[in-house]
């Protein structure tokens, strides 16, 4: 898969990159029929992101990614092509974590989110809102929180690329 961005802003040297635990994770760029897409708002970190997140033993990334959905915008999905990757380096929490994204649409009718007892602490909130607004709302976001810091600029290339694809399947 086509690495999309890399994000160090410790600037790790590589020997100390190979010490860290890997995470992978697999997240999506949802449509609706509408055309809209989902983000979630993590209002106590002030930042919005896309649904997604890290697999479970035994998955795989396509099953992990539909899994996250269901829990996080609670549609079922299909996915329907690869974005590409981002690779992380959070020194703070000693984890490289590898982000596999896709393009992805609704399968049946939009259900409810169910989110774990943190997601709700932090404030999640599902929208379905068009590309255009959220790649602008993943791009103001501002935030102190350490998380946040990593999400912005991954979610911001990802949803600019899916942008990209967009465009050339339309043209």
């Amino acid at each position: 898969m086509k690495l999309l961005r890399t994000i160090d802003p410790d600037l790790l040297p590589v020997e100390k990159r190979d010490t860290l635990t890997l995470r992978q994770a697999a997240r999506a760029v949802v449509f609706d029929d509408d055309k809209n897409v989902a983000l979630l708002h993590v209002q106590k970190g002030g930042y919005y992101k896309l649904p997604g997140g890290g697999m479970e033993s035994g998955e795989d990334l396509i099953t992990a990614v539909k899994r996250e959905c269901l829990e996080e915008i609670g549609c079922a999905i299909d996915v329907d092509q690869e974005i590409g990757m981002t690779v992380e380096y959070r020194k703070k929490f000693n984890v490289k974590q590898e982000s596999y994204c896709y393009l992805a649409h609704v399968v049946g009718s939009k259900g409810m989110p169910e989110f774990t007892e943190g997601e709700r602490a932090d404030g999640f909130v599902s929208l379905w809102i068009p590309l255009e607004e959220a790649i602008r709302l993943v791009s103001e976001s501002n935030t102190e929180d350490y998380q946040g810091q990593f999400i912005i600029p991954r979610d911001l290339v990802i949803l600019r690329e899916a942008k990209n694809i967009m465009e050339k399947t339309q043209s």
